[in-house]
């Protein structure tokens, strides 16, 4: 194992690992609750306003019609209605007085209801809309612990409207969700039992036959291929339990050193890349994230393993680098796998990661599998389901001249 250069530092810790490529984010605009505020503010508003605008209209034609005169400005108290064009002069001006003393208040009281409807209509709004904050609470609770929390309920009171129908059958959701992952708890906890079982009786039973001393050649050799079928059967179901278990979100988390986990991996890996005359490069820099430690060992395990088995034979190399993001890209640790090995097309490097999905073998290789290949096609799915259930993302991309480089982005800390 060959401890990291600046070589290997500056390759895979550019601007190509830089960043997870972000959730699309909400489009820009107001709330459902601003909106209806607007909406009642401005309906107040505009029913004031014609309200206000009729009153005035009906006062000044009140003033224009009026039989008595209830004021006489300045310089009209001794017109007579005899003076015809004097008199309506007088009286225009009269009403334009009485008119200007009245609109500023209206004005103003418009403006004082207006900014009370707005107050109201919040309050009002935030009033209706309290049912559904308690549905989306429910609904962030169970996806961010559906293991754990899909027996909560909404259980909304109150007459059948469309929020309360909308609740209801959001709970009728969950009943059917909470029966299938129940379902699915049973399935794996039946599955441990009954699936390796005749496995471990059909191992232990040609591991007798090959110590016994009369057995044939001929039965010893047939003994060693069931046994390396029946490893190869043992592996597939220990990988398709742990991809059941693996889309939970861990229940237990810890502070975890991405270098330290990394480190151990390679070690274990030491073996099987010395048979495949493989060397194994690093570059590990502390990144404490936070998850299972168990399944962030199984993370880079597997992209190792993946790695030495899908490379070019003697000569090829894995780099395996830690690091620690904090300062790009807050609250990330970024673990980076890359390897040399056969070209992967570009459209075909994100069908890698769906089951049973197997890399393109090196150059020469026969149509049958390399002996050594212990792989069952599992190992990249169980790596994103893992690295989803932490919260955190992985991306792939090929390699120039062949391979593969494969980052992992794992979360510091959970979020609330």
């Amino acid at each position: 194992m060959a401890s990291g250069s600046g070589q290997v530092d500056s390759t895979y810790g550019g601007e190509a690992g830089s960043a997870p490529v972000p959730r699309p984010q909400a489009r820009r605009g107001l709330t459902v609750r601003m909106r209806m505020t607007i909406a009642y503010g401005a309906a107040v508003f505009i029913t004031g306003a014609v309200l206000i605008y009729t009153a005035y209209l009906l006062f000044r034609w009140r003033l224009n019609h009026m039989g008595v005169d209830v004021t006489t400005p300045p310089g009209c108290a001794d017109v007579t209605k005899a003076e015809k064009f004097k008199y309506v002069a007088c009286k225009a001006l009269m009403n334009r007085q009485i008119l200007s003393q009245i609109d500023k208040p209206l004005i103003l009281v418009l403006l004082i209801s207006a900014v009370v409807a707005v107050l109201v209509g919040y309050f009002l709004a935030g009033r209706f809309l309290r049912p559904l904050h308690r549905i989306t609470r429910t609904a962030r609770r169970v996806a961010s612990h559906p293991d754990r929390a899909l027996h909560a309920r909404i259980d909304l009171e109150g007459p059948h409207d469309e929020l309360v129908e909308l609740a209801q059958t959001f709970d009728g959701m969950l009943d059917r969700l909470d029966l299938a992952f129940e379902g699915q708890r049973r399935f794996v906890g039946n599955a441990s039992h009954e699936l390796r079982t005749p496995l471990a009786i059909n191992r232990t039973l040609l591991e007798v036959t090959l110590m016994d001393p009369e057995a044939s050649e001929q039965t010893r050799q047939l003994c060693r291929t069931l046994l390396v079928t029946n490893e190869r059967s043992e592996r597939m179901i220990e990988g398709l339990l742990l991809l059941a278990k693996a889309d939970n979100e861990p229940a237990n988390r810890e502070d975890i050193d991405l270098a330290e986990v990394a480190y151990r991996s390679v070690a274990q890996c030491e073996m099987e890349a010395a048979e495949r005359h493989v060397s194994i490069r690093t570059s590990l820099q502390p990144a404490n994230v936070s998850g299972d430690g168990i399944l962030i060992e199984r993370i880079a395990m597997n992209l190792i393993q993946n790695a030495l088995r899908h490379n070019v034979g003697a000569g090829g190399w894995v780099d395996v680098l830690t690091y620690d993001r904090s300062h790009d890209v807050p609250g990330h640790g970024l673990l980076v796998v890359a390897n040399t090995g056969p070209e992967v097309p570009a459209y075909a490097v994100e069908s890698l990661f769906e089951p049973f999905k197997r890399g393109a073998q090196p150059s020469g290789a026969s149509a049958a599998r390399d002996s050594k290949d212990k792989g069952v096609g599992l190992g990249l799915s169980i790596v994103r389901s893992v690295v989803r259930a932490h919260g955190g993302r992985v991306a792939a991309e090929p390699r120039p001249g062949g391979g593969l480089i494969v980052r992992v982005w794992l979360p510091v800390r959970t979020t609330p």
